[in-house]
């Protein structure tokens, strides 16, 4: 058994909880992130307290670097989704990709029957395959970046947190004498961390400076490139006090690319920001059996941490593009800042159905706006 040591807390107890159950296991620190003037990356700190706790454990540790592998098949895509005016997240392509998928054939390679991490997610291996579950600590619960894990990979996968929850591992690592016990969790992947994430994305993509639009289609303030705004966006735009306009704060409503416009609204809860349908390319199902049968009746998740929305899924018979075909999710209640390149991650009860790409959204209800500006015409050019 090897598990993935990440220097934090949960994987040094997953390593503990797995010795302790009998099983013969050695850690593999992974970098998947290299720069050596990049101030804010913890790998070499992370690194030497995953020694520390393997040498408490008893462990032998492996190291291995997959940065180049990361750059091309993770980094390469988030920087086209963000030129491209999406918001993609890393943290599910590094899961399939990376950790899932090189790592898993590395460790292949040096005779391991499974692999395991910290991961708050719970699994269920049955004789017709293997079911990704949610966490039973449903506020730590990471299923939602596992969904695109190949099926394949999570039957040879354990999760030995799944029933646990954050306090107890915490506990757990402090009476086994484990240096991490009170490490602060990590904030992510490893190039964003608490960098100046606008910063950062300007070194790596041409931006183009542009107007920032109210739903009127009058120019309130000047963005710094499309790429740099998200939806629901609140901070960071620059727009002070306007005359003939509420005190009230602004917030990103949708991305106007052909124009290279910045649309914003003074309302959280604006119609520019609520969406009542969306499609998702890119389906994965962890089991075939769920695509079968349509429509689906389930709830889905359109960012982490976000509580379940219920939906209805079909197959858009007509609809197929080169990234395959086109499914639409038709929400009970609309949904705020539901945004393209994000993942829609679907569940029926714990059990995760799958996922996919948010490609663009959908308000019905609403009427063309001021301006010549249409609300789906604005949600299919951000999308596109």
């Amino acid at each position: 058994m090897v598990v993935g040591m990440s220097g934090g807390v949960d994987s040094a107890v997953a390593a503990l909880l797995l010795q302790r159950a009998g099983y013969a296991v050695q850690g593999l620190f992974m970098s998947n992130w290299e720069d050596d003037d990049d101030a804010y990356c913890t790998t070499a700190a992370d690194f030497q307290d995953a020694r520390r706790v393997c040498e408490t454990l008893g462990l032998a540790l492996h190291r291995v670097s997959f940065a180049e592998q990361y750059r091309e098949r993770v980094f390469a895509h988030f920087l086209r989704e963000y030129a491209a005016g999406r918001t993609p997240n890393p943290d599910v392509l590094c899961n399939r990709e990376i950790k899932f998928g090189v790592c898993l054939d590395y460790l292949h390679r040096l005779g391991a029957s499974w692999i395991a991490t910290g991961h708050y997610a719970r699994l269920r291996h049955t004789p017709t395959g293997t079911q990704l579950l949610k966490a039973a600590d449903t506020a730590k619960d990471q299923s939602y970046f596992l969904h695109g894990v190949a099926t394949a990979a999570l039957a040879k996968t354990l999760f030995p947190l799944g029933e646990l929850r954050k306090s107890e591992v915490r506990k757990l690592a402090h009476a086994a004498g484990l240096p991490v016990y009170d490490k602060p969790d990590s904030t992510g992947i490893c190039f964003i961390g608490e960098r100046p994430f606008q910063e950062f994305l300007s070194r790596y993509l041409r931006t183009a400076p542009g107007p920032i639009e109210n739903n009127a289609g009058e120019v309130v303030g000047e963005h710094r490139g499309l790429a740099l705004y998200t939806l629901g966006q609140r901070s960071g735009l620059g727009i002070g006090g306007r005359a003939g306009t509420a005190a009230a704060p602004w917030y990103v409503a949708a991305k106007d690319t052909a124009r290279n416009a910045l649309i914003v609204v003074q309302d959280q809860d604006h119609p520019l920001l609520l969406s009542d349908a969306f499609d998702v390319q890119h389906m994965h199902w962890l089991s075939d059996a769920d695509a079968a049968v349509q429509p689906i009746e389930c709830s889905v998740k359109t960012r982490y941490r976000q509580n379940d929305l219920e939906c209805t899924l079909r197959r858009c018979a007509a609809e197929t593009t080169a990234e395959g075909s086109v499914w639409r999710v038709s929400l009970r209640q609309p949904a705020r800042a539901v945004t393209p390149g994000q993942y829609a991650v679907f569940y029926s009860g714990a059990r995760c159905l799958g996922g996919g790409v948010i490609a663009q959204r959908f308000n019905s209800s609403m009427a063309p706006a001021a301006g010549g500006i249409t609300y789906n015409s604005l949600f299919t050019m951000e999308g596109s």
